[in-house]
């Protein structure tokens, strides 16, 4: 078993490209840069997917384009055309309870109030897939008063946006090992600070 799919989850649409629930599109769109690969709209899939080669192995990329609350539709459809196991699927997600500049991989679990999760869980008809969750602080830990919505649909510090880059850089060098089948050395990797 190795990762067939990445999705990417945020919302489309300009307004929100820079918030911190697009963390996950941040995360695809570098590795689609960094793989030489390019997203394009497929209808069939609700949303922007493309595909690239990494550690070898071909692999879809998709960003839903159906706003965060119906992301399973997106992702139903394209595993299920591909016949892409939940288990072969990385979700990568902005995640309240890290910090910017944390990110952890884990496979299963609940959703944890993030709406696109619950919704990728009702299309695959189970939690055990792939998740990388992208730390962005939560409004509470950051001494905010904003509540969580507004949070999560604005856009980071210039010190949190740093922080999240860096997350996601890290995140990329771990991905070869992921589309290899290699999970406990990847988690090996990232979840180790230097």
């Amino acid at each position: 078993m190795a990762i067939r799919l990445i999705v990417g989850l945020g919302n489309p649409g300009p307004e929100y490209e820079q918030t911190r629930h697009n963390a996950g599109f941040w995360l695809v769109d570098n590795l689609a840069n960094a793989h030489g690969g390019s997203l394009s709209r497929e209808a069939r899939f609700h949303g922007l997917a493309g595909k690239i080669r990494i550690g070898g192995q071909e692999v879809w990329l998709l960003e839903p384009q159906t706003y965060m609350n119906r992301s399973g539709q997106s992702v139903g459809a394209l595993a299920r055309f591909y016949r892409i196991a939940p288990d072969e699927v990385l979700v990568a997600h902005d995640e309240l309870d890290l910090a910017p500049g944390v990110a952890r991989l884990k496979r299963g679990g609940s959703a944890g109030g993030h709406n696109g999760l619950k919704d990728i869980t009702a299309a695959l008809g189970t939690q055990d897939y792939w998740r990388l969750r992208l730390g962005i602080g939560h409004p509470r830990q950051m001494n905010l008063a904003q509540p969580v919505v507004d949070f999560v649909l604005h856009r980071p510090r210039r010190e949190e946006q740093d922080a999240i880059d860096e997350a996601i850089a890290k995140s990329l060098e771990v991905t070869p090992l992921l589309c290899e089948g290699k999970f406990e050395a990847a988690m090996m990797q990232l979840h180790t600070t230097k």
